[in-house]
């Protein structure tokens, strides 16, 4: 076994997303001499990218004070919010919540804003590399993190060298900083070998699931910001829309499942797309055509499910961490300023992480976390009792002397005869794409098919034998691109059985497997590096 090639550097940095960059930036800013690295998955930086994005641009201007001179590609202002309320065929138009008005703030693609913010990184003297995946942890003999693997490269999939096999190589570092987004694969591992959850709720989820259309002419108003709840989701599933006018006749629209979801039956992707064909949004979309689609999870535990964010040799910051603001559906602002906090105490402290856990909880971000924590887990009685309550969290700003808990999604699940079917009220959908393979050519995925399967089923038999009587083979369900699907195939003995097919390449990297299945036999590892979504704008 030839010994792995080593790059060395003070820090490295996983993720090249706003956490990840906005760390890179502010540490150079503060220390040039620093050497820092950003490795990032997705083929080009902002590849996998997907988020709404609404941003507050504080923490932005903090960071790049000039940056309205010079903005992203797609920063359109934003413009008059709507709240809705939906029924089936109608609905009533709310009060917009304090926390949702967007007063001030900027609608971006968070794709072509990472795409954007990495050249003024390298700028500063950091080295961005895109199309390398963060495959494994490295440890030093006294068990603190010592850096990442790279993932290698050319291997087939029954694990032979293909012709232009290269090993990965480690990449080691005074500190590594965990900026992997939701559901991170290394930060994954970190929680547990270091019991960084042992003081705080199970982290909890959604998945987001978000198209950009191109529309005729006439119909988008530049900076126009909907959100709605209510129908198609039933009063016992946490969901919502939102709708977003961009410049050139586009709007990029999504919706948003809890995965706390307790429907065997319940398909985010269905519900996505039956709400694009509710009488407030079809005639938007009519005649358009779709430009870019994808899916990712969402990190919505909140305070109570915030893991310890250091150990010896790493960090953790933004997405990783868990701090999206729940209801106002907004994790930029908070990546952005959390990967400077971290650049600040590491810059103070010799590059030492130990105190930045205490640092991040005595910060605006944690109190902005606090004052909300109640109100997504509210949500867990019904969606009236989700209302009222966030109306008195809101009015009280988080004042109740208690704080609510979160379970974990998997365990969420009631089983196939125990649960009571939800009345769906579902209609008949006309606008594209027609299924979920359709939807998956919309996000450009490409896998190279001979490829090892980044998607660990740790026992199929389980699948097979008791998932389908208990559950029914919900991941053939929940996820948003096809990728699991229960075959029927000839056994040895002439009868007919059946068996777990993964169809690897379709995967858009959303995790939704990882958190949602009720047996906890699915592990996403990072694929060949360059693999996965290719998305536009999103």
């Amino acid at each position: 076994m030839s010994e792995r090639e080593t790059m060395e550097y003070d820090v490295v940095v996983v993720g090249a997303g706003p956490a990840g960059l906005s760390f890179a930036v502010r540490l150079k800013q503060l220390q040039p001499e620093t050497t820092v690295c950003v490795i990032e998955k997705a083929s080009t930086v902002g590849a996998q990218i997907l988020s709404g994005a609404v941003i507050e641009p504080g923490p932005l201007d903090a960071l790049l004070p000039g940056w309205r001179d010079n903005p992203p590609p797609i920063c359109v202002p934003a413009g008059e919010d709507e709240f809705w309320l939906l029924t089936k065929t109608g609905g009533r138009k709310l009060p917009v919540p304090p926390g949702m008005n967007n007063h001030g703030n900027f609608i971006v693609s968070l794709g072509a804003m990472c795409a954007w913010l990495a050249p003024q990184a390298e700028a500063l003297g950091v080295d961005v590399f895109p199309g390398f995946a963060a495959a494994d942890n490295v440890y030093n003999e006294d068990g603190s993190v010592a850096g990442v693997r790279i993932g290698d490269m050319g291997v087939a999939k029954d694990g032979t060298h293909k012709a232009g096999y290269t090993q990965g190589i480690d990449i080691k570092a005074k500190v590594t900083v965990l900026a992997e987004g939701a559901r991170g694969s290394l930060t994954k591992q970190l929680i547990k070998r270091f019991a960084l959850d042992k003081d705080s709720d199970p982290q909890g989820y959604s998945i987001g699931i978000k198209e950009l259309w191109q529309v005729p002419a006439g119909r988008v108003t530049p900076g126009k910001i909907v959100h709605s709840f209510g129908w198609p989701a039933d009063n016992d599933t946490y969901g919502g829309s939102f709708l977003y006018h961009l410049d050139g006749d586009r709007i990029a629209l999504g919706y948003v499942s809890g995965l706390d979801y307790s429907d065997p039956e319940y398909k985010p992707w269905e519900a996505f797309q039956q709400w694009k064909n509710h009488p407030h949004v079809k005639p938007l979309l009519e005649g358009g055509n779709i430009l870019s689609a994808g899916a990712r999870a969402i990190v919505t535990g909140g305070y109570q499910s915030l893991p310890k964010v250091e150990m010896p040799g790493a960090i953790l910051i933004g997405d990783t961490a868990g701090l999206l603001n729940v209801p106002k559906i907004k994790g930029t602002h908070q990546a952005i300023r959390s990967g400077m906090l971290a650049a600040e105490h590491l810059a103070a402290n010799g590059l030492n992480p130990a105190g930045f856990d205490a640092a991040l909880r005595a910060s605006p971000a944690m109190d902005e976390l606090k004052q909300v924590r109640n109100i997504k887990p509210g949500f867990k009685k019904g969606l009236w009792f989700g209302m009222a309550n966030a109306a008195w969290e809101t009015v009280t700003r988080g004042a109740s002397p208690w704080t609510l808990k979160n379970k974990p999604d998997w365990s969420t699940l009631d089983k196939i005869g125990e649960h009571e079917e939800p009345k769906r009220d579902y209609v008949q959908r006309e606008l594209p794409p027609r299924d979920r393979l359709a939807g998956v050519y919309f996000a450009a995925t490409e896998h190279d098919e001979d490829q090892p399967i980044h998607l660990h089923v740790a026992d199929t038999t389980i699948c097979i034998e008791r998932c389908s009587v208990e559950y029914g083979n919900p991941c053939t369900r929940f996820c948003p691109a096809s990728v699991y699907e229960i075959v029927e195939e000839a056994m040895p003995d002439g009868s007919q059985g059946k068996r777990l097919q993964i169809n690897a390449a379709n995967c858009v990297h959303c995790k939704t497997c990882d958190i949602k299945d009720p047996y906890e036999i699915i592990t996403w590892v990072t694929p060949e590096g360059g693999s996965g979504p290719n998305y536009q704008n999103m």
